[in-house]
């Protein structure tokens, strides 16, 4: 049940994008079913936190060639030719219809653990497992940033979403869930983010929210 030390306050979020890449779309040899279908609602989520100088933070997966940081779990896939996310693929760079502009990965500089900035307010980070917290900087730059608050959009909610939001609600985020703006979502896993006090919303509500704010 949402309470005043659980409810997300939106002038102090970030919105974050988890995984939401070139090979995750319809047609790719990785697509995640209904990746695709809510590129545009995310895209006008953006834009509203772009319009508001307000902080974003894409998360992505970037496997090197040698497979060395690829996850045990797919190992044997990669060995065997299956590789999403591959640096400097064209199926490891961001989704573009998120942005204006062409935007390329700097492997080099995330893999190192080092943001990529994609404009003042906004920046790409490499994430080496599922979490969006596990050995990342993302918790320093949140707090720099003066966020308390979270709403997270993206590909796959089971696995990657899933684990970023418990390891920031560890982190004592509050979280906001874009249900319509998230792939792989359904009821059970609503229910179970509802029981660790995130808050449900559809796009819709959230950007009314940042709306309400003002420039």
């Amino acid at each position: 049940m949402m309470n005043r030390f659980t409810k997300p306050c939106i002038r102090t979020s970030a919105l974050v994008t988890i995984d939401t890449q070139q090979d995750t779309l319809d047609g790719q040899p990785f697509e995640v079913p209904g990746t695709s279908a809510i590129l545009p609602r995310m895209r006008k989520l953006l834009d509203v936190y772009r319009l508001r100088s307000m902080p974003i933070v894409h998360i992505v997966r970037i496997y090197k060639m040698d497979g060395s940081n690829v996850d045990l779990c797919r190992k044997k896939a990669f060995s065997k030719g299956e590789k999403p996310f591959l640096e400097g693929g064209p199926g490891c760079a961001p989704a573009q219809a998120l942005f204006d502009q062409q935007v390329t990965l700097n492997s080099d500089l995330l893999l190192s653990g080092k943001p990529q900035r994609v404009d003042d307010h906004e920046i790409i980070l490499y994430k080496p497992r599922w979490g969006a917290f596990y050995d990342t900087g993302l918790d320093t730059y949140l707090k720099k940033c003066g966020v308390d608050s979270l709403a997270f959009t993206g590909c796959n909610f089971p696995n990657c979403p899933r684990a970023s939001i418990y390891e920031a609600s560890e982190r004592d985020y509050k979280i906001v869930l874009v249900k319509d703006a998230i792939s792989g979502l359904d009821e059970q896993g609503v229910q179970e983010m509802k029981c660790i006090g995130v808050e449900i919303a559809d796009s819709k509500t959230l950007i009314r929210a940042v709306d309400v704010l003002g420039v």
